[in-house]
This record gives C-alpha cells, sequence and structure tokens, in this order.
C-alpha cells in the first residue's frame, strides 16, 4: 500500500516496482481510520469498480492484512516509537557454498550486525554492485530466514536484469531512464515495508546502491527556495535521504532494519562529494573500495586501513576477537595495498576465516 498523503492511499504491484497504473486501486480515508493502514503493509480484499466522480477501482472490503485474516489482525507497535539499540547478532556473510573471498574479507574487516547501519564508499566502475551481489547471495545462503530486500535507484536496465537473476530476493527498482519522482517514489515505498515488515519483529537487510543517486533525486524534486550548499545541493535536500538511512537500527522489542547503502567518491561531481561528506559518520560501519587496488588486479578492492565497523566487539566471539585484532595490527603495519595483498593471498590459501585467523597471515 502506497500512502502518499494521510488521508488516501492506493494498492500498488510490487512487480510492477510500484509503478502507478490505471489498474491501481484507490483506499477510502475511511478504512484508512477504521483499520488502522498505514504504508507498506500488504493488503488483500475486493475491489469495487469506480462510481460517479471516482477515478480508479476502489478496496471495497479488506480481508487480509500482512497475510492474516482481518479478524486476527492486530495493530501493532509504530516503528518510530521502538526503541533502538548497538547492532547484536551477527551477519555472517562466510559460506561454503558461494566460497566468495569478498564475504570472507568483509566478515574479517568490517563484520555486519543486525540493525547495522553501512556505507560502501566507492569510486566508479571498482567492484561496488559486484561486492553487493556477493553480500547479498552470501546473505540467502547463511540466512534464509531475514528478509533481504535489493534497492536499486537511477540504475542501468542491465544491471536490474542482471541482479534478478542472480539473487533470489525481492529486488525493487527504478532505472535511468525513468523521471525523478519514481526514483524517490519507490526507494519511500521500499523503506515503508522495510519498517512494517520490523514492527512485525522481523529482521530485514536492505541493500541500497545508491545512497549518492537517491540524494540528487531528492535534491531535484526540491523548489529552489532555500540555502544552495556548494556544488548545487539545497540545505535541505539531503533530510530525507538521512532519514531513509537513519532508519537503520537493532530494535529491542525484536526485529531490525540493516541497511547497506553505496555511496559514490572521485566521480568528478561536486554535488557527489558534498553528499558523501554528508552522509560520512553517519553509519556505524564504513566499507572503503580503492581503485588503486583495481589497477594491481586485487580483488576484492577493499580498503583495509579505512574499513570498519564501531563496536564490533559486539559482534565477534571473545576468542575470535582476539585474534582478529591480531590480523588488524599485522595489516596496519603495511602499507594498505600489500595489506591487502597479504589478506587476499591468506584468503585463497585457507578454506575458512577460522583457519586463517589460528594459523596467522603468512
Amino acid at each position: 500500500m502506497d500512502q502518499p498523503g494521510d488521508s488516501f492511499a492506493f494498492l500498488r504491484w510490487p512487480e510492477l516496482n510500484f509503478l502507478p497504473v490505471p489498474e491501481d486501486a484507490a483506499v477510502p480515508r475511511a478504512t484508512l481510520q477504521k483499520f488502522w493502514l498505514r504504508g507498506g503493509q500488504r493488503v488483500g480484499g475486493k475491489l469495487r469498480l469506480p462510481r460517479e466522480r471516482e477515478k480508479s477501482l476502489v478496496l471495497d472490503e479488506i480481508s487480509t492484512v500482512e497475510g492474516a485474516p482481518l479478524s486476527e489482525w492486530s495493530e501493532k507497535t509504530d516503528f518510530e516509537k521502538l526503541t533502538p539499540q548497538y547492532p547484536e547478532g551477527r551477519i555472517m556473510l562466510e559460506n561454503d557454498k558461494t566460497k566468495s573471498l569478498s564475504a570472507r574479507a568483509v566478515d574479517l574487516l568490517a563484520p555486519l550486525g543486525h540493525g547495522q547501519r553501512g556505507l560502501i564508499v566507492s569510486p566508479p566502475r571498482v567492484g561496488k554492485t559486484i561486492l553487493l551481489k556477493e553480500i547479498a547471495k552470501a546473505i540467502r545462503v547463511n540466512h534464509p530466514q531475514i528478509e533481504l530486500i535489493i534497492l536499486l535507484v537511477d540504475e542501468r536496465p542491465e544491471e536490474v536484469t542482471d541482479l534478478e537473476r542472480e539473487v533470489d530476493c525481492q529486488i525493487y527498482s527504478s532505472t535511468f531512464d525513468e523521471n525523478v519522482y519514481r526514483h524517490v517514489q519507490v526507494a519511500e515505498l521500499v523503506l515503508e515495508r522495510a519498517k512494517r515488515l520490523v514492527e512485525l519483529k522481523k529482521d530485514v537487510v536492505v541493500l541500497l546502491d545508491s545512497i549518492t543517486r537517491l540524494a540528487r533525486g531528492y535534491n531535484n524534486l526540491q523548489p529552489n527556495r532555500g540555502r544552495i550548499m556548494s556544488g548545487g545541493v539545497e540545505s535541505k535536500a539531503l533530510m530525507k535521504p538521512k532519514r531513509f538511512f537513519g532508519a537503520a537500527r537493532n530494535v529491542e522489542e525484536g526485529g531490525s532494519l540493516t541497511i547497506l547503502a553505496t555511496a559514490l567518491i572521485e566521480t568528478g561531481s561536486r554535488m557527489d562529494e558534498v553528499i558523501f561528506e554528508e552522509f560520512k559518520g553517519t553509519g556505524n560501519m564504513e566499507l572503503h573500495l580503492d581503485r588503486a587496488l583495481v589497477e594491481k588486479r586485487l580483488y576484492p578492492a577493499i580498503q583495509p586501513l579505512q574499513t570498519a565497523t564501531r563496536r564490533e566487539d559486539l559482534l565477534y566471539h571473545p576468542d575470535e576477537w582476539e585474534r582478529v585484532q591480531v590480523l588488524r595490527k599485522k595489516m596496519a603495519a603495511l602499507p594498505p595495498i600489500e595489506a591487502m595483498e597479504t589478506l587476499i593471498s591468506n584468503l585463497q590459501a585457507t578454506k575458512t576465516n577460522a583457519e586463517l585467523l589460528l594459523a596467522g597471515l603468512r
């Protein structure tokens, strides 16, 4: 359900990436208020044809909300009223099925926990989308119970098709040939959907590519009445993308929303640099990709000294944490490229991270 205003809503089709079409059904204001319906909920029921002044189909009778019969449905605690806390409960990426070196490297350098708010900081063409794909595949293998959503904003159509074929999860997208409103509409509805799932005490992971393009979209929708910052960014334009990113949290009452978003740098655009500077430090995990590593044909091209997770000691077992610290100290003593080259060769020489940590870097 897409609820752009307090007094009206429409049922959109997930298969169409929530694109407004004539077949969408309107949800009457009285129905919204009677059953406390909110944007992002899955609602089922009977439709009726439009009457005199109505322009679309109308939801005439509700039968289910979030798959539950209406008689069994009860209002849930609003997402904004849930208690946020530090990420806990590890989202392990290492697995025997994909055997991804990228997944293993992330586990060692910037572990993910339920409720993580992470940035993948990347120049163009250094493998950020491939890394996001590897992370998604690993989550599907290790944590099938997680509600995994990939959100692609202002993306190339072929990239969307590739991800849809490679990763078995919910994928919502707006392509670069669509208007700015569509980029924002899809993102806002995906966020509302994620919030409703957390209210049901589910663990949700949203992989966003990219927060930079989403921020550009919001900036282009601004009426140009506010203060213009460097790079042509209006001062109020980043409030909503920050709200999107800031929604990530681990919830004390049960459930979590993890958001891992890519941020573009070194694009030659002053606007992109301003956007990154505004988001830098707002997450509790940052993973930096380095063009110099790509030029050396080293993958994954992770810059190890700039990559970290806050309060990662809460995610590791004490014995594992002790050995990870030893590994990091050895890497910190080396130049960044040599450090990552050493880690990659050790990952290739061992079958698991446990084996690597027990043996140490060689």
